[in-house]
């Protein structure tokens, strides 16, 4: 059986192709910075987005966007306030994120099966119109990561050597908040709400593995993310399971191996 004869998983492979690209090309300056948790805050922000969007009849892909935006700014907002942890903040947007989202579906006669396809992903189901929106959110996450590598990279590494150097550290954190809220709500449709924070993360867990530079590690991790995403639902066509799972499965299996190989770091 031909896999590329259906348009649905023509749609599908382009669409988890885009995903396993961007949300890497994000995911390092948070995995960097040590705060993987901040995809799960966000993410489940995201699901009241997603909430709201089932129950009014709009994209819940654009209206994930614009709750995983405030989500996002709400965490660096509570980073950034001295009484207020780290881990406090990511603890508030997430379980506020997830009481609103079962809030807003008790407004409406929302279907099981729509809730589904975003809480685990349903990529086989990507319209055309999804696969646009999609695209465009991918090339919103991947174009200001790589033109701000440079500052970005610097927060990341090390905040207090970026503001003694004059950059505007709060600013700056704001923006990685931001494109981790596109890249989620980009993702959302293809691994679902509950893992979506895996392919900001494991790709790049699994590249710091074999790599020794930054920028080697940031271009592996986006070739990791998308092998995984296309492999994945590959693996589960054929076998006629979630993609979600066996997407996730191939990241974790992908960091097993270069775990294996840490040694000999082979790349960059």
């Amino acid at each position: 059986m031909d896999i590329l004869g259906f348009a649905f998983m023509q749609r599908a492979l382009v669409a988890g192709a885009l995903v396993g690209i961007a949300a890497p090309a994000v995911g390092i300056f948070i995995v960097q910075r040590r705060l993987s948790l901040m995809g799960d805050g966000i993410g489940h922000v995201a699901f009241a987005g997603v909430a709201a969007g089932l129950v009014l009849s709009i994209s819940p892909i654009l209206s994930a966007l614009v709750f995983a935006i405030c989500g996002a700014i709400a965490i660096e907002l509570l980073r950034n306030d001295p009484r207020t942890q780290s881990d406090m903040a990511l603890a508030l947007v997430f379980y506020g994120g997830i009481a609103g989202g079962v809030l807003l579906l008790g407004f409406g006669d929302v279907s099981t099966i729509n809730l589904h396809s975003y809480l685990f992903g349903s990529v086989v189901t990507v319209s055309d119109n999804d696969l646009w929106l999609v695209s465009t959110v991918a090339a919103c996450v991947v174009v200001p990561s790589f033109a701000l590598r440079k500052h970005l990279f610097a927060i990341a590494y090390d905040e207090e050597v970026a503001r003694v150097s004059g950059l505007p550290v709060v600013s700056l954190n704001i923006v990685v908040a931001l494109l981790a809220a596109f890249a989620i709500a980009a993702t959302a449709k293809v691994v679902g709400i509950l893992l979506v924070a895996s392919m900001l993360v494991l790709p790049v867990a699994a590249a710091q593995q074999v790599t020794r530079s930054f920028r080697a590690t940031a271009y592996a991790s986006m070739g990791f993310g998308a092998a995984a995403a296309v492999g994945g639902l590959v693996i589960a066509f054929y076998a006629d399971v979630f993609p979600a799972a066996t997407i996730v499965l191939l990241s974790i299996l992908a960091f097993v191996v270069a775990s294996l190989l840490s040694r000999t770091r082979l790349i960059g």
